[in-house]
């Protein structure tokens, strides 16, 4: 199995803008239904063993706790709530209006009343048309599919892997509907001065430093193909002189700031793609908490981009 397939934008774009507002869909009414973490660590989605899910959200005011889960293998999305019900439909061959439909229709059969607050696409072209108005948008490949399911898959356990070596506050890997990219944030303890400009959505996700790491699959506006990324912010002064592991590896001006690109065409056929990955995230993360004055102590020695050095457990 090609754990790193051959997926460059152009040859799935259709697919990829009508699963992306599937996506933001389902992603509003998580935003809705659940309750509020820090940083908005309660929207995104989680990775499961054939997708992606909400979690559990509720309970709602009638004691309902439902998850909806897209099954990136069968591509179908499920709706179940805890008392056992369940209802699926297939993904293929609907249109983005014909999804929004067919969703809140089910929700509403199994007695749930939450829908998106704001039923529109967000910081998207057609923003201004309500989901159940796009017909436009109406192409699903599950060949395609199934290679973004895969890359995702393997990101995120490269991920993991990145994120267990660093002791201070962390988020969970999770994967952004808004974006359509998945990351992993690692925290200071510092806290971040934010102008009265400042959304609520920023002032809260920038609360505190972070350095960043993840994934994304490209688009029109930031980079036009896959890509793995890291970013400060915010971002310490000199940070784009600072050399980046492997040698495809190099910084790129993105709305004012600095993103460290390392992209996904370069890296997926190395022998040790994955080695090479976490050299990228280490090298970005080394040069913006160095410069940023982050506690060197914060990390864990040996860490997992030595696997020689890996304590394995006895007997639990």
């Amino acid at each position: 199995m090609d754990l790193f397939p051959a997926l460059p934008r152009q040859s799935w774009a259709p697919t990829k803008e009508t699963l992306h507002r599937f996506l933001q869909i389902v992603g509003k009414v998580r935003l809705a239904a659940s309750v509020r973490r820090n940083h908005w660590w309660n929207v995104p989605f989680h990775l499961t063993g054939d997708g992606i899910t909400t979690r559990p959200c509720g309970p709602l005011a009638d004691g309902t706790v439902f998850t909806v889960d897209f099954d990136f293998t069968a591509h179908r999305l499920r709706v179940l709530t805890l008392d056992g019900r369940q209802v699926s439909f297939g993904l293929a061959g609907l249109s983005v209006g014909g999804f929004y439909r067919r969703f809140t229709g089910t929700l509403a059969a199994l007695g749930i009343s939450t829908v998106p607050a704001h039923p529109y696409p967000f910081d998207l072209p057609d923003a201004a048309r309500p989901f159940a108005e796009d017909e436009e948008h109406a192409t699903y490949d599950p060949a395609a599919v199934g290679r973004y399911w895969t890359i995702l898959t393997q990101v995120m356990l490269v991920l993991e892997e990145y994120a267990a070596g660093y002791s201070g506050k962390t988020s969970p890997v999770h994967h952004f509907w808004h974006t359509f990219d998945i990351a992993v944030t690692r925290f200071s303890d510092r806290h971040v001065a934010q102008g009265a400009s400042v959304d609520p959505v920023t002032r809260e996700a920038y609360s505190r430093e972070v350095i960043s790491g993840g994934f994304w699959f490209g688009d029109e506006r930031s980079y036009p193909e896959p890509a793995f990324y890291a970013y400060a912010a915010p971002e310490p002064g000199g940070l784009a002189r600072q050399p980046l592991e492997p040698a495809a590896a190099r910084w790129t001006e993105s709305n004012g700031a600095h993103l460290a690109l390392l992209p996904y065409d370069e890296v997926r056929t190395a022998p040790d793609a994955r080695a090479e990955i976490l050299r990228f995230y280490d090298s970005a993360y080394a040069a913006a908490a160095r410069l940023a004055g982050w506690p060197a102590d914060r990390l864990c020695p040996g860490g997992v981009t030595d696997p020689a050095e890996r304590v394995v457990p006895g007997p639990l």
